[in-house]
C-alpha cells in the first residue's frame, strides 16, 4: 500500500491510496457491507455512483456463512462479487455492540451469537486469520471499544487492552502475510480522555502500521467531546499515513472531520436511512414518510444526477414506501450513497483548489437550513 498526500486546504487533506486492486481516491467513504453486501445494491451499480471500496464485518460474516465457506468460495472478493478494495472490520466494534452478549478476558472476547446462541471466540490472533484468509485488502487489528460514558480508569484499562492486542494482532499478521498483499491499520482508543488518546498514538505509531484509525467515536458521545478529540490528535497524526475515522457519520460529521485532517470514513447512515425514507438532498435532509410528498411530482433533489432523481418522482418513491416495495429501498439507497459520494468527489474538489474552509461552512449553513 502506498499514501500519496496530493495537496492541503487547512487540515483538510486530498490524497491518493494506492492498493493492489486499485486507487482509492481521499478524502474517501466506504459504504458499509456488513454480511458481504451493502444492503440492496449491486456491485455494478456501487461501482457506478463512485464507490471504490467497500467495508465488511469480520464477526458477522464469520458468524456466517463461516471461514471455511468463504475460503472455498475462493476469498471475500470472489464470494460477493466485488473485485475492487475490501476493509475488513475486525470485529472490536461488537464488543461495545454486542455488550450484553459476550465476555471480555486478556486473551480475546467470547461471544453468544446474536443468531442461534452458539459461542464464538474472537482473539487479535483469530481475528487476524479469519481478515487474511478471506484476502481483504486492508486489515484491522482487534480492539475494545468502550462506551462513551464508561469512567476513566475503566477507558485506561480498555485502551491499554487495545494496545496488547494490538501487538498480538501485528505478530499474527505478519505471521501469515509474508508476501505484504494486504496492509494494516492500527486503531487509537481512549474515549474522550485526551491524555489517553495520546498515549495510545504515541505506542501505535512506533509499531510501524500502515494505516491509523480513530475508533471509539460514534458510541453516543456529544459532537464537542468527537471534535475535541480529533482536533487535538490532527496535530499529532503522521502525515504520510492514512486516517481512517471509524463509523462516523452524518454528512455534516464527514465535513467537520475532514476539516481536521481525516482521510477515511464508514457509516451505516445512508443505506440505514434510506429502509426508513430518510434520504439527503442539496439542501439538507428531508423525511419521504411525511404527507406532504405524496403528490410531489418532482425528483428527491433537482440537482442531483443518480438514477433515482433522473427516472422518479417523490409521489412514487412515497407510493413504494408505503407498499414496503423493496424496490423503494433500493431507489432511496442509490440515491443516498450517491449523495455521500458525491460529497466526497465534491470535497476533493475544493481541496485541490485550496477553498475547503469557505465551501464548509456555506455547507453547513445550507445543510442544517
Amino acid at each position: 500500500m502506498k499514501f500519496e498526500l496530493l495537496n492541503q486546504s487547512g487540515q483538510a487533506r486530498l490524497g491518493k491510496l494506492k492498493l493492489p486492486r486499485g486507487e482509492i481516491q481521499t478524502p474517501a467513504f466506504m459504504p458499509v457491507g456488513t454480511y458481504g453486501t451493502v444492503k440492496s445494491m449491486l456491485p455494478n451499480e456501487l461501482k457506478d455512483i463512485g464507490a471504490e471500496i467497500i467495508l465488511v464485518n469480520a464477526f458477522h460474516l464469520l458468524s456466517r456463512p463461516g471461514e471455511e465457506l468463504i475460503q472455498k468460495m475462493g476469498g471475500i472478493h470472489q464470494f460477493i462479487g466485488w473485485d475492487g478494495p475490501i476493509l475488513m472490520d475486525s470485529g472490536g466494534f461488537q464488543v461495545f455492540s454486542l455488550s450484553s452478549l459476550n465476555k471480555v478476558t486478556e486473551e480475546g472476547v467470547e461471544f453468544r451469537s446474536p443468531v442461534d446462541g452458539a459461542k464464538i471466540m474472537l482473539s487479535p490472533e483469530s481475528s487476524i486469520h479469519f481478515q487474511l484468509t478471506c484476502g481483504v485488502d486492508i486489515v484491522m487489528v482487534f480492539d475494545e471499544c468502550p462506551p462513551h460514558d464508561a469512567s476513566y480508569d475503566k477507558t485506561k484499562s480498555s485502551m491499554e487492552l487495545s494496545l496488547r492486542w494490538a501487538d498480538r494482532s501485528l505478530e499474527k499478521f505478519h505471521d501469515i502475510d509474508t508476501g505484504k498483499k494486504s496492509s494494516l491499520f492500527g486503531i487509537i482508543q481512549g474515549g474522550s480522555f485526551l491524555d489517553l488518546r495520546e498515549k495510545s498514538f504515541i505506542q501505535l505509531e512506533k509499531k510501524g502500521f500502515d494505516g491509523l484509525a480513530i475508533g471509539g467515536l460514534a458510541v453516543g458521545e456529544p459532537e464537542a467531546e468527537r471534535l475535541k478529540v480529533l482536533n487535538h490528535l490532527s496535530n499529532m497524526l503522521p502525515s504520510h499515513l492514512p486516517r481512517y475515522l471509524m463509523g462516523v457519520g452524518t454528512p455534516v460529521d464527514l465535513v467537520k472531520s475532514i476539516a481536521m485532517g481525516v482521510d477515511m470514513f464508514d457509516c451505516v447512515i445512508p443505506t440505514r436511512h434510506a429502509r426508513t425514507g430518510q434520504l439527503f438532498t442539496s439542501s439538507g435532509p428531508i423525511n419521504l414518510r411525511n404527507s406532504k410528498y405524496r403528490s410531489y411530482d418532482g425528483p428527491i433533489d433537482e440537482l442531483c444526477e443518480c438514477f433515482t432523481c433522473k427516472n422518479f418522482t417523490v409521489a412514487y418513491l412515497y407510493h413504494l414506501d408505503k407498499c414496503n416495495e423493496i424496490l423503494g429501498i433500493r431507489l432511496n439507497t442509490t440515491h443516498n450513497l450517491h449523495y455521500y459520494l458525491n460529497l466526497m468527489s465534491e470535497i476533493r474538489k475544493q481541496i485541490a483548489s485550496s477553498n475547503y474552509e469557505n465551501f464548509m461552512h456555506e455547507f453547513i449553513i445550507k445543510f442544517n437550513g
